[in-house]
């Protein structure tokens, strides 16, 4: 039983883009699906594709690598929030990520958005993850 889903979804992405993987399968939920969305939208992911078989489902993530380098577009995806210690921030001091160049998730009120989405509609919530 694994008892942070979240963290469980950014390992499996962790470690396929460390053993050079084209395609990562992940057990389906709804909030890694709306993580894996806005991943997807910030031209982190190559695409993704929700299958819904079995009891849970999985998302089957494609992901992006240089052509020439063959470097990942993902650097490094680091968790925040754990279920131990819950990491919120309110609207007026959101994190930056690499001074803008990455990306830090939140879940708000409004649902999953990334921190420049959540300044705009000047919400907070909690910081999910960091990736860059």
């Amino acid at each position: 039983m694994v008892t942070d889903p979240i963290a469980d979804y950014l390992t499996r992405v962790r470690n396929a883009i460390m053993a050079k993987h084209r395609v990562v399968e992940i057990p389906a939920s709804n909030i890694k699906k709306e993580i894996t969305k806005v991943i997807h939208e910030k031209g982190y992911f190559r695409g993704y594709k929700f299958v819904d078989e079995g009891i849970q489902g999985t998302i089957k993530i494609a992901l992006k690598y240089d052509s020439s380098t063959k470097r990942p577009a993902i650097e490094k995806l680091e968790r925040i929030s754990k279920p131990g210690l819950r990491k919120y921030a309110p609207a007026d001091s959101l994190p930056r990520v690499l001074n803008g160049l990455g990306i830090a998730i939140l879940s708000t009120s409004q649902g999953v958005m990334t921190e420049k989405e959540a300044k705009n509609l000047n919400i907070g919530g909690e910081v999910l993850c960091y990736v860059y």
